[in-house]
């Protein structure tokens, strides 16, 4: 017999020794690791006799989506439902922010600053760039927030929620260091909170300033992780958000603990019903304020999926890193000495990434090509779309905002109480009602 048990595995003897030896919590990104319940646990229910499906090709089926016009003079349009998530200038490079603007533009869709502030190439590249407005200040810049198309106050991330992340000092560059106001080569270490504020009432007064800065001509994110998403939207929606943005805990983290990653925050399913239901409370749903969801979202199925469940719109982080690396076979053997494959590289925090994603390293950063990361994500992006639309008109649906849950089933009883959708082959949803 091994000795090891299903509590002490070899995963987890690994890790205790690993603390034993160097006294420090273990650090990484990329998202939570662990098996939680989530869109691959829901099907569809294709049209039949009941229902009359679309034909593909012939029929349309829209895909656009209007973010922010609750308050904005300027509200955000965007022909596809799917944005690229705020990934920082320091976590990635220079190129790889350019890449990303270029890609999400060539589409019709958004992509978002993150921490450290707005580079000169991800505005040019960019027809609509979110600046997103966060705990650590790094990189705040009054006209930078004027030269942007949406501001997105971040409360929390789904990867970590109630923390905040990390910057090893090997991506401290002066460039990165002078965008940030930080010593060169020094790890650095994003606040939980803002400073300024400790509550839904102190939220609201903040964006009132960012409105006025702005003439009121952009709109208003407010980012959530997903913890208590019920409580977390209504406090966002009444503290005046237009857009409300919400991260599950498969969501992707530039760096942060191990342990954090994994055991705090829900699961992108759970967190999408609730959020919901608040709209729906304050009336806003679907018309008033808007809802992106993010956390793992990496199909057209999943896209569609989540907007079934409610969403207006998703957003994606790790998925877009995946098709933005040209390095299935160029850099393979470089991944390998690091012990990992490519499009499976988690130590993003670390600098050393062979495809120039996520690294400040010249050399390395030199290796991508913006105007080839740009396609390859433009592919992505559109092959999302064209997923999410074949099963819409299987649905019976001439435009993606037209899905519903009943258009869903659930193959586990833990999904289907979280999607709040019947058990596959019965009426049955947990916790609602009694078993058929």
């Amino acid at each position: 017999m091994s000795g090891m048990s299903a509590t002490f595995d070899a995963a987890t003897i690994a890790e205790i020794q690993r603390a034993a030896d160097e006294g420090i919590y273990a650090i990484r990104g990329a998202g939570a690791k662990r098996r939680v319940p989530h869109f691959d646990d829901l099907l569809f229910l294709g049209a039949s006799m009941s229902r009359y499906p679309l034909e593909g090709y012939r029929e349309a089926c829209g895909t656009d989506v209007v973010l922010g016009a609750r308050h904005a003079r300027e509200p955000v349009v965007l022909d596809i439902p799917v944005t690229i998530a705020g990934m920082s200038f320091g976590a990635l490079s220079a190129p790889a922010k350019e890449a990303l603007g270029r890609g999400a533009s060539l589409v019709g869709t958004s992509t978002t600053t993150g921490d450290g502030g707005m580079t000169a190439e991800e505005r040019e590249a960019s027809d609509k760039l979110v600046y997103q407005y966060l705990p650590s200040r790094y990189g705040m810049n009054p006209d930078d927030l004027r030269r942007a198309d949406a501001i997105e106050v971040v409360v929390g991330q789904g990867a970590k929620p109630g923390g905040g992340g990390m910057l090893l000092g090997q991506k401290l560059s002066e460039r990165v260091a002078a965008m940030r106001d930080l010593p060169v080569g020094i790890d650095q270490r994003s606040a939980c909170r803002h400073p300024d504020w400790t509550g839904p009432d102190d939220l609201a007064i903040k964006l009132q300033e960012l409105r006025e800065i702005t003439g009121w001509r952009v709109p208003i994110f407010v980012k959530v992780g997903a913890s208590r998403p019920y409580y977390d939207v209504a406090l966002a929606v009444k503290a005046g958000a237009d857009v409300v943005v919400l991260d599950g805990m498969q969501g992707g983290t530039a760096a942060t603990q191990a342990v954090f990653i994994e055991n705090v925050g829900i699961p992108t399913l759970a967190a999408l019903p609730p959020a919901v239901e608040a709209l729906k409370e304050l009336g806003v749903h679907r018309g008033g304020v808007q809802l992106i969801v993010s956390g793992g979202i990496r199909t057209g199925a999943d896209v569609a999926k989540a907007i079934a469940l409610g969403a207006d719109a998703v957003s994606i982080g790790v998925g877009a890193l995946i098709a933005l690396g040209d390095n299935s076979v160029r850099w393979s053997e470089e991944y390998a000495a690091m012990g990992t494959v490519p499009g499976a590289y988690d130590a993003w925090h670390e600098g050393r990434d062979p495809a120039g994603i996520s690294t400040q390293d010249p050399e390395l950063a030199a290796r991508l090509d913006p105007a080839e990361g740009a396609r390859r994500i433009a592919n992505y992006l559109r092959v999302l779309a064209l997923e999410a639309q074949t099963i819409a008109r299987a649905c019976g649906k001439s435009h993606l905002h037209n899905l519903e849950p009943e258009d869903l089933v659930a193959l586990t009883v833990e999904a289907a109480a979280m999607a709040r959708v019947p058990l596959a082959g019965t009426t049955w949803i947990p916790g609602k009602d009694t078993p058929a």
